[in-house]
């Protein structure tokens, strides 16, 4: 039986203080439940703050991006051995904001090209985190133009495919696959849960085909894109939604501890 996972992605949000000062109320918010799998993957430099406040509680954390060599001249990554020797549990890979892909545009298109995250360096990252036992939490979800031309499924297994290329299936099974339409990230739209789950069940063939049965059986499937307390519960219910990939909501303690309790 998979245990329900949440994770709060903080994005680029928090100093040191407004990190400590959200991960204590969380903690007076949110009992224990070794049921469910609570985690937060704040930004680099917040890190070491959320950890320090973590350590005696239930919650995980991660972080939000990686590089995949171990080490070398590459001025501002960040690699897997540091993630865990920071003491990681999990990092987001292949998110659609590192692959360019947004809902809601901020930044001016002119500058799409900075983020530039392919299929092939989401698949190295990932073998570079399996490496140190950090748990992958990989990003999969369709344009809006995509979804209306019928392309949803395909899109979702092409991505799959590519992140999951030359892996092992052992190596996967306490890995993590969140399903976020990127139409519905940032925009406040929701994918109806229905298909939400047809989706994520999607996700699970693909890896049954490409790892093995086994693997799609243990792999947490998450669905992310304005989750929030208001729909958490009925996307929860699902039968293929092993929980959620929660964005802006996890920047509030205690619309974030609803949506675990949900879970």
């Amino acid at each position: 039986m998979r245990k329900k996972l949440v994770v709060g992605n903080w994005k680029m949000n928090m100093t040191r203080g407004q990190a400590s000062a959200a991960i204590e109320s969380l903690l007076l918010l949110v009992d224990p439940n070794t049921e469910v799998e609570v985690a937060i993957c704040p930004t680099y430099l917040t890190i070491e703050t959320v950890s320090h406040l973590l350590r005696r509680s239930h919650f995980l954390y991660g972080a939000q991006n990686v590089f995949w060599m171990p080490s070398g001249a590459f001025t501002g990554s960040i690699s897997a051995t540091m993630l865990a020797d920071a003491g990681c549990s999990f990092c987001i890979v292949g998110h659609s904001e590192t692959r360019g892909r947004f809902g809601k545009l901020e930044v001016p298109e002119s500058t799409l090209g900075y983020f530039s995250e392919t299929d092939e360096t989401i698949n190295l990252k990932i073998k570079s985190l399996l490496y140190q036992s950090i748990r992958p939490i990989l990003c999969v979800g369709e344009t809006l133009a995509e979804r209306e031309a019928g392309n949803t499924d395909s899109v979702i297994y092409d991505q799959v495919k590519g992140a999951l290329a030359g892996i092992e299936p052992a190596e996967y099974y306490s890995g993590v696959v969140a399903y976020e339409p990127v139409w519905a990230i940032g925009t406040g739209k929701t994918c109806d849960s229905a298909e939400a789950n047809r989706v994520c069940g999607v996700v699970r063939k693909a890896v049954a085909e490409i790892l093995d049965a086994d693997a799609a059986e243990s792999v947490q499937i998450l669905y992310g894109g304005s989750v929030k307390s208001g729909n958490a519960a009925e996307l929860f219910s699902q039968s293929d939604i092993d929980g959620g990939l929660v964005g802006g909501a996890s920047l509030d303690a205690e619309e974030f501890s609803k949506i675990v309790r949900s879970a």
